[in-house]
Order: C-alpha cells, then structure tokens, then sequence
C-alpha cells in the first residue's frame, strides 16, 4: 500500500535565504548605531584606574635633587707659576688657616727679588753717603762762617777805633780807608757764606728728599716681590678640607692653574638642578622641604646661577634652622621645592590619561558605575600628585585616570565588573 509523504516546509533551501536577510538587516542596524550613537568600548574594572575628585590643599611644588655641598669652597690657584717642590699635606687632610699645603720653586723669581734687595740695599747706602757728605760740608761751612765771624768782629773794632782816630787826625787817611775796606770785606764774605749756607741746606734737602722717595718706591716694590716669592708656599685661606689636590711633586704649574679647593666644613648647603622650563619661576626667598628619618627639614633659596647647560640651570638652597645632625658632604636629597602658597582646590589624582587628552578631556564615571563618558574638562597648576580642575568636574565625581593609549576615539566605556 502507498503511503502520501509530507513535505519539509523549513527545508534548507528556504531556511538559508531567511538566515541571509536577517545577516543583512544586522549589518545594517549596526551601521545605523555605529554612525548615529556613541562609540563604545568594553573594559575590565580592575584593568583601569578610578579616582575619586576632592576637594582640599593645593600647592605647586616639583621634585628636585638636591646634592649637599659645604657652606663655602674657597679655590686654590696659583698666584705665581713654578715647579713643584713640596708637599705638605694629603688630599683630604684637615687643615687650619695659614697652614702650608705645598710649596713651588721658580728661579726666575728669586733672581729677581735678589737684585731688588740689592738695588734697595745701593740706594739706602748711596742715600747715607750723600747725608755724610752734605753733614761735612755743613760743619766746613759753618767753621768758615765762624772764622768770618770772628775776623769781622776784630774788622769792625779796628774800623771803629780808625774811625775815631781819624777824625782826631791820630792816622792818616790810608790807615783809616784800610781798615774801612777790611771791614766791608768781611762783612760781604759773611753774607756770601750764610746764603751758601742756606742754598746747600735746601739742596741737600731737596736731594735727600728725592732719594727717600725713590728708597721708599724700591723698598715697596721689594715688598711687592718678597710677597710673590712667599706665594711660591701655598697656604690655607681658610681653615676646612684640602679637596681636589691637583699638584704633584716635579709638575710644572703656570700662573693661575687650579691647585685645589678648601671646604669650609662649618656648614653645609643644597645645590639642585632644575629643568629650564621653571627658570622664570624660581628665585631667590623660595622654600622647599626634604624628609629624613620620617623628619621634615625646611630649605630656602638662596642663589640662582642663570646659566642655562643641557636644559637644566642650578640653584643654591640653606638650610631653614638646625639641619639634620647626620648629613654628609655629596648625599643626594629628593627636595620638593615649592613655587606657590597651600590654597583650596579642587584636586584630580595624575595618571597616564594626560598624554592622550592633553588635560582636554576625561572619562568620567556615571553614577551606577557601569559605564564612563567623554567630558571636557580645564585643569589649571599641577604638582608631581595632583592637577588643579578648573571647569568640568566637582568634588565627588569619579574619574579614569589611568592610559587611554588603547581607546582610540571611543566615546563611552563600558566598565566590565569582575564576577
């Protein structure tokens, strides 16, 4: 017997063209909301970084490295060149002010301060032989002047006598214009002699003058050269630490090459380098602070060098009351030097966001915290913790925070909770 065999009504013929035209209006709704809704993209929770915007002190510091170097270096250089002969003390030492370090030998030098004590030595003698001289022809002068004197006395007695004896008519008138004549003469001899007298007086002065100028020049000059001679033994300036030796016996030193450095070792100071991009910021009276210890310490600004080197410029920083009692020259301090006073802010933790958005923009997190939107946002000063918001975000508000490099341009994310 014949048995009627039903048909298939969803064979595969018909099932794959129904399969086909819902593909197709798949593609087509998601191209619809790809081009008309928010781009989106889904993350694991404990991938990202959440933070939480607040409220609270705000103030602009940034870190830098602080070297702790002495209160004072004092260079040595050589004030005149020469060879060295000597070595008093070792790289290092301890030294006390005046106290000689080494010890150079220049010939030249002392050949030279040997003919200037030897041209002072002439002039000094030269000087005492013309004051002898001068006191003798003083003392000539002076006998003859008593010699004139004492023949005009017995000149005049005999002129007076003639005088009265002449007009008695005792003498005759040659007796009488002879012992005139006699007395006249001396009296003349007398006056030639005391101006002589007077004008070699003010010769030998003027003379002697001139040489005690001219000894007093010399002996200065001789100063001058027994204090570059004495230069030759390098002394301490100052009492510290003999550092950076650079002499060794038999080298050749010209004048003016460093010789070392003496560490004054009665305080100690910060020298930091900072990034030229905060130069027009920093300067003198600013503060900053380091911990040691788990105790904070206080610095103070007190020297900016202007010159820029690879990008980077120096300052120097003392240290605000008692600083640490264990701290050593060339320790390394992480110094957070401040460039604004603590005010009210509204904080947003830093994070790897910021190279992607350039502080433009942020994911924030909606309130149920499934999911974060794209919102504009302004930040303002920023430290090594925090950037200061400006527009876009109030305290409360939780944001991601940390690298959008692989977000692209998605507009939304969907945050993924770990089961």
């Amino acid at each position: 017997m014949d048995r009627v065999i039903e048909k298939n009504k969803w064979s595969a013929k018909r099932i794959l063209p129904w399969i086909g035209g819902v593909a197709v209006i798949g593609l087509i709704a998601a191209s619809y909301f790809n081009t008309t809704g928010n781009s989106k993209l889904n993350v694991e929770e404990d991938k990202i970084m959440i933070s939480e915007v607040s409220k609270g002190s705000f103030q602009e510091f940034i870190p830098v490295n602080g070297i702790v170097m002495p209160i004072q270096t004092i260079y040595l250089d050589a004030l005149e060149g020469g060879r060295v002969e000597e070595l008093y003390v070792e790289d290092g030492a301890i030294v006390k002010k005046e106290q000689p370090l080494l010890k150079l030998s220049n010939t030249d030098l002392e050949l030279d301060l040997a003919n200037r004590e030897t041209s002072v030595f002439q002039l000094i003698t030269q000087m005492q032989y013309t004051q002898n001289l001068a006191r003798e022809n003083t003392i000539r002068q002076q006998a003859n002047l008593a010699d004139i004197d004492n023949a005009l006395v017995e000149a005049k007695r005999v002129y007076e006598l003639n005088s009265r004896l002449h007009k008695e008519k005792v003498i005759s008138e040659q007796d009488y214009k002879s012992s005139l004549n006699l007395y006249n003469y001396n009296v003349r001899r007398k006056s030639l002699i005391e101006k002589t007298l007077k004008q070699d007086s003010i010769t030998t002065a003027t003379q002697l003058t001139q040489m005690k100028e001219t000894v007093a020049r010399t002996q200065e000059t001789l100063k001058l050269m027994r204090k570059k001679a004495s230069d030759l033994v390098v002394k301490a300036p100052v009492a510290g630490q003999l550092t950076s030796r650079n002499a060794e016996i038999g080298e050749n030193k010209v004048r003016g090459v460093r010789l070392g450095q003496i560490d004054v070792l009665s305080g100690f100071k910060v020298r930091a380098d900072i990034d030229e991009h905060y130069i027009a910021r920093v300067f003198i009276g600013l503060t900053g602070e380091f911990t040691i210890s788990d105790k904070t310490y206080k610095l103070r600004v007190k020297k900016v060098y202007s010159q820029v080197t690879n990008g980077r410029f120096q300052v120097d920083m003392e240290f605000v009351g008692t600083p640490p009692s264990d701290i050593r020259r060339g320790q390394t301090l992480q110094v957070r030097l401040s460039l604004s006073d603590q005010t009210q802010a509204v904080l947003l933790a830093k994070g790897g966001f910021y190279q992607q958005t350039g502080g433009n923009w942020i994911f924030k997190v909606g309130e149920n915290g499934q999911k974060a939107y794209k919102v504009d946002i302004q930040l303002g000063r920023q430290n090594p913790e925090f950037y200061e918001v400006l527009e876009g975000l109030k305290p409360g508000d939780k944001v991601v925070t940390s690298s959008y490099e692989n977000y692209g341009d998605m507009q939304e994310l969907v945050i993924k909770k770990q089961k």
